[in-house]
């Protein structure tokens, strides 16, 4: 589980975030809350986070080969076990146990 952090986070995590170019946690947050009601879901949290993983995943099988890991090596990673990975990080960051990131979890340094 620890290897797949790593590649998530290394390979998978920040170019997303780079990608979207958010200049702001009220941005960030904005961004990444699809029903517009100030904070954000796991399901919404995966959705967003998940959008290097779709990028990667070239031949669309749902499964980042060691060819399609940054690097081209390392372990297979699933959509599933990345899935479970953000869930992980999440629950991580949701400092009141809510169920639900605000702003201010958002833009907390990793937990």
């Amino acid at each position: 589980m620890r290897n797949i952090l790593t590649v998530i986070g290394a390979g998978l995590l920040w170019p997303a975030l780079a990608a979207a170019q958010v200049t702001a946690s009220d941005d960030y947050l904005a961004r990444m809350d699809g029903d517009r009601d100030s904070r954000v879901s796991l399901t919404e949290y995966q959705a967003w986070m998940g959008y290097a993983f779709e990028h990667m995943d070239a031949n669309r099988d749902g499964v980042l080969s060691a060819e399609e890991l940054p690097g081209g090596r390392g372990s297979t990673v699933s959509l599933a076990e990345h899935r479970e990975a953000l869930a992980a990080m999440f629950q991580r960051q949701d400092a009141n146990h809510d169920g639900f990131l605000s702003t201010q979890e958002l833009s907390a340094p990793p937990r």
